[in-house]
């Protein structure tokens, strides 16, 4: 029986957000963790990573020469052989980050392996969840790192009124990396952009990758352990808990 050759793994990790809830000017994603930029530790899982092959970086427009030369250069990131500009909202960056992917300036091109779509606000990203992932991701063509729900959730209507109570032993919290097949991650995207250029921007509601998916691939997402503290910084409390897990994890 011959050895089974492994298929080409993408990181695309997104940094294009702004810092409105931190309070602060400062993106979050460029703010300091410790004395690192908080993006640098998810590019640092990356570019560790015995599974992940390159990796393609989204941020805003006007800061791809700041990431380039002050965290990609100056870290010695050398599994990040693109930047991209990131759109409007988080799914139009990573359909800009899909039209690259299988682009010829790129290292080498992934037409026929694995995307792993990573939010650079997610600073604890280690192997043993890229490692679950990527088997998961061989068997079910997409998957997303999840974690059960510690809550109790209540659905509500428009008045804030609760409607009912979904058994929590089937609520998890979604988390990334959430991972695909290339070809049918990419297909999903240019399925999404036709919606949008045919019905308007405001037309896409989707949050995540796998809600593309799931509006467009007849495909099942798998949901496999992340960690509860895969977590993502939204807010300055977030920061806080953030240096906690650094520090014992050092």
């Amino acid at each position: 029986m011959g050895v089974k050759m492994k298929k080409r793994c993408t990181a695309v990790v997104l940094a294009a957000g702004g810092g409105s809830r931190m309070n602060s000017t400062v993106a979050k994603q460029f703010m300091m963790l410790g004395d690192k930029p908080l993006l640098w530790y998810s590019l640092q899982a990356v570019e560790r990573s015995e599974i992940i092959d390159d990796c393609i970086l989204v941020t805003g427009k006007d800061s791809i020469s700041y990431v380039k030369n002050a965290i990609v250069d100056q870290f010695g990131f050398h599994k990040v052989d693109r930047i991209v500009p990131g759109g409007r909202e988080r799914w139009e960056s990573v359909a800009n980050a899909m039209a690259a992917l299988g682009s010829s300036g790129r290292m080498m091109p992934n037409r026929d392996g694995y995307v792993f779509i990573h939010d650079g606000a997610r600073p604890f990203l280690n192997e043993e969840i890229l490692r679950r992932t990527y088997e998961a991701v061989q068997e079910y063509h997409a998957c997303v790192a999840a974690m059960p729900s510690k809550d109790t959730i209540k659905l509500a209507d428009e008045g804030g009124m609760a409607v009912s109570t979904p058994d929590r032993r089937f609520v998890w919290s979604v988390q990334t990396p959430q991972v695909f097949d290339t070809e049918l991650i990419v297909k999903a995207y240019g399925a999404l952009r036709e919606k949008a250029e045919r019905e308007g921007f405001e037309a896409v509601t989707v949050t995540d990758d796998a809600g593309v998916v799931e509006a467009f691939i007849n495909c099942p997402v798998k949901l496999v352990e992340g960690s509860y503290e895969n977590i993502k910084i939204t807010t300055p409390e977030d920061m806080k808990i953030a240096e906690v897990f650094r520090e014992r994890l050092l």
